[in-house]
């Protein structure tokens, strides 16, 4: 309602507190099961994400030289975030979702102005982040975990273990 107002500003304060609202409850409710993660969790906070760059956009309403460069910056952020989320929390689902986000954000902008950085960048940022979420989600569906839990445990207290059975 505020986005169609043209109220941009309380429209970007509700979607940073709507975003914040959806870290919170993802660090709250971390081992929730994947028909509730996903799309209760995952794909929300990427398109919150994306809202936030969106109207944040729409907001400042600059068109100049200094205006671009800092959006062609800004966009980065979207492999930042995707990476925050793969690397800490190894979750695939929010990488996917943000890939697909990143190819919407490319085709529109390939359409809006063919020559022009952005949409090379969210190209680019659509392959890499999907690339590196199939390294992170291929071993997370095969059931094969990178950590100590796929090497058998601690190798240091195995023997003694193994002695007490």
């Amino acid at each position: 309602m505020l986005w169609t107002r043209s109220l941009f500003y309380w429209s970007e304060l509700f979607a940073v507190l709507n975003f914040l609202q959806l870290v919170l409850l993802y660090l709250r409710n971390p081992t929730t099961p994947r028909f509730v993660h996903i799309p209760a969790t995952a794909m929300p906070l990427a398109w919150s994400f994306f809202l936030v760059l969106w109207n944040g956009s729409v907001m400042v309403g600059c068109h100049g030289l200094p205006c671009h460069v800092l959006a062609n910056i800004a966009i980065w952020g979207i492999a930042v975030f995707a990476g925050f989320f793969l690397v800490v929390f190894k979750d695939y689902h929010v990488g996917f979702a943000t890939a697909f986000l990143a190819a919407g954000l490319g085709v529109g902008q390939f359409f809006t102005k063919v020559i022009a950085l952005q949409w090379i960048f969210a190209f680019t940022i659509m392959a890499i982040v999907f690339l590196f979420t199939l390294a992170v989600a291929v071993p997370g569906i095969y059931g094969r975990d990178t950590g100590l839990e796929a090497r058998g445990g601690d190798r240091e207290r195995a023997p003694l273990l193994h002695e007490s059975s």
